[in-house]
């Protein structure tokens, strides 16, 4: 599977960006999606996963109620909406395919089996 970002880019604070992660070379649905990003000088971090089999979510604590995590299977995509973004939500984002029909409660960097290249998103004035 090959994935590849885009979307990122410069934005102040409170504003917001719609992120894409295009896949292709295997069949999509059976495959839950994740977002993960990255900070400088830090690990990365989980921030949303999206279930194959029921479409449950999982947001993390920092992002829940500001962004929002959805796919369009007939584009073989899915998308990150984030809303209110702030300084700290900073960081290149991820993302990444596991071949599992449902998120885990908290996803690790361990869980997906493809990645995509990343996207920079810097919050700032």
């Amino acid at each position: 599977v090959q994935l590849v970002e885009s979307g990122g880019g410069l934005v102040r604070p409170g504003g917001s960006l719609r992120l894409s992660c295009t896949a292709s070379g295997d069949t999509f649905d059976v495959y839950s999606m994740h977002w993960f990003r990255q900070a400088p000088g830090k690990e990365r971090e989980a921030v949303s996963c999206l279930s194959a089999s029921d479409g449950s979510t999982y947001y993390s604590r920092s992002v829940k109620g500001r962004f929002s995590i959805s796919r369009d299977s007939a584009k073989n995509t899915v998308f990150l909406q984030m809303n209110n973004l702030k300084p700290e939500d900073t960081g290149v984002y991820y993302c990444g395919a596991e071949w599992t029909s449902i998120c885990s409660d908290e996803p690790s960097v361990d869980e997906p089996h493809y990645w995509g290249q990343g996207t920079q998103v810097t919050v700032s004035e």
